[in-house]
This record gives C-alpha cells, structure tokens and sequence, in this order.
C-alpha cells in the first residue's frame, strides 16, 4: 500500500489508516482485526484516551508491542475522563495534556507517541497554551509530530497561522464536501496533511447505499434530504462504470492532493478486508471527478467561522 508523508514530520502513512473506535473491548478480534490491517500493508494507527475511557489505548497498545517499529501510532487528547463516573469535560489546557500524555503512553506500553493530536478544539481554548504543550513534547521527545481533530474553519485556521501542526483529521465525504471551499487548499499550502475520516458516509456511499440510506438517512444527512440521499445515490450508480461506489467514495477524496490518508473504523477483519478490496491507489479522472461533483452539493460549512 502507498504510504505519503505526513505534513513536514519523518512520518510516512499508509493511504488507508485503521480507526480503533469501532475494533471493541474483545481483545481476541481486536488483536485480529490489527494484525490483518498490518500484514495488507497499513501502518497507521488511529485511536483516542477518551474511546472506551482508556480501554481501547490498552488493547491497541497490547496488540501492537512486538510490532511497534512498524506502525506509526496516533492518539487524541483534550478530555479530561473520570473513567470511574464515564464522565468527561473539555480540558486542552497545559497541565492536561502534559499529564495525559504519560497515562496514554502507559496505556499503550510505548515510550512515544508518534502522532498526538488535539480532540477537538474552540476558538475560544487558551490556543497558545495548548500550542505551547505539543512543542514542549515534541523536544522531549515523547511525540515526534501533532496535529488537531477538527472541523471547525476558525479553530483550524489559528493552528494553521500560529503552529507547526502536521496533520488535520476532518470529516470528508461524497456526501460531505464542507473541506473543499475553504480548508484543503489551505492545508494543501502549507504542506499540512488531511486523515479523511467518514470517507464511506457511514455506509451511505457503498454498494449497500439504499439500505445504510433507510437506515441511518431517514432524517436527512447535512444538507441533504433522506429523499435527495437516495437520488444521490441513484445518479452516481449510474456514473460508477465498472468501479463499485465504494471505490468512487475513496477516489474521491483521494483526488484533492492534501488527503494523505482515509480514516476508517472496522468491528470485523471482513469490514478491513471489503474497505482494502475498494481502494486501488489509483486516481480519478478528471472528467469523473467532475460529473461527481455535478451530482453532489458543494455544501460549505455555516458554524464556527
């Protein structure tokens, strides 16, 4: 698998990355749905100290110990957990971070972090003081890049001006175009990569499009309809020739040059089998690209300007 390098850092990620959100507390299939993603070739890790409180870092970090030169391994931070209570707060204050750092890092039986990203973020947080914490780690050497989990244009564009991130985690999708008018030509300026996450619409941009529309569509998904969904749908079938709309889905964000890498979530080897079976590594043609982009609404984002 094609593997680009992450912003500026001396990373380089596979095109498809493995979110950890959805591989559950069984440790046995967890262990199984990694090992499989690594042995196809994807190196990227994605998980978070908030999924599971804690618990998922654990299992990640115990299946990957003996293989940990192999991966580049990113983690999120910025809510504060009482594991105990299941409650959290938003905290991307300083002292947080530099202490979460080291729980995460215990959690995943690593002495290093290699990506560590913010999990969220608002225009309103001391910015600088969380700035100040990520160059504090990156010298000390228990992370080697960071970035930020977001999709607010406001919170990305100070880290932008302000910061040395290497990487944005955003939702990007057939479905959900928001990134394109204002944010991955900026990100593409200054060399910061994209981890698209979402890249399938939870499920609506797939074969199975009709069915995951009833399913999780009916109320309407953005600014589209549940009507306007399955009309979507109906008209990029017929654009999709001989590719599946699964692999139209991932084509598509792989189009703009500042999507590094697609971020998807999987509870079963046979979901990283079907999401590695779509991606090809190859680009779209210009002219398909286009007439997807004719089928589909250029939404922009309304919030957080």
């Amino acid at each position: 698998m094609y593997k680009k390098q992450l912003g500026n850092s001396d990373l380089y990620i596979s095109e498809l990355t493995l979110g950890g959100m959805s591989i559950g507390t069984d440790k046995k299939n967890a262990q199984a749905i990694i090992e499989y993603a690594l042995d196809q070739g994807i190196n990227h890790l994605d998980t978070a100290d908030l999924y599971d409180f804690g618990e998922n870092e654990e299992i990640i970090g115990g299946a990957i110990k003996n293989k940990r030169n192999d991966i580049v391994l990113t983690t999120k931070v910025g809510n504060h957990f009482d594991k105990k209570k299941k409650s959290w707060f938003w905290d991307p204050s300083k002292e947080y971070i530099l202490k979460a750092v080291k729980n995460s890092l215990q959690r995943l039986q690593t002495d290093h972090i290699d990506f560590y990203m913010l999990h969220g973020g608002t225009i309103e947080d001391r910015i600088d003081e969380t700035i100040e914490a990520f160059e504090q780690l990156k010298k000390e050497g228990l992370i080697r890049a960071y970035g930020i989990s977001s999709i607010r244009p406001n919170v990305i564009r100070e880290y932008v001006n302000h910061s040395s991130i290497d990487g944005v985690m955003l939702q990007y999708n057939l479905l959900d175009r928001r990134p394109e008018e204002e944010i991955l030509d900026l990100l593409q300026q200054h060399h910061i990569s994209v981890l698209a996450r979402g890249p399938l619409a939870k499920g609506m941009m797939t074969e199975q499009a009709k069915q995951q529309i009833e399913h999780k569509g009916k109320d309407g998904y953005l600014d589209y309809s549940y009507n306007e969904l399955i009309e979507t749908a109906q008209k990029l079938e017929k654009l999709k020739a001989t590719h599946s709309l699964n692999e139209l889905a991932f084509k598509y964000i792989f189009k703009h040059p500042a999507v590094t890498s697609a971020v998807f979530g999987a509870s079963s080897i046979d979901q990283v089998k079907e999401n590695i079976n779509y991606y090809s590594g190859q680009e779209m043609s210009d002219k398909l690209y286009q007439e997807i982009q004719s089928v589909t609404k250029p939404i922009t984002y309304q919030m957080h300007r």
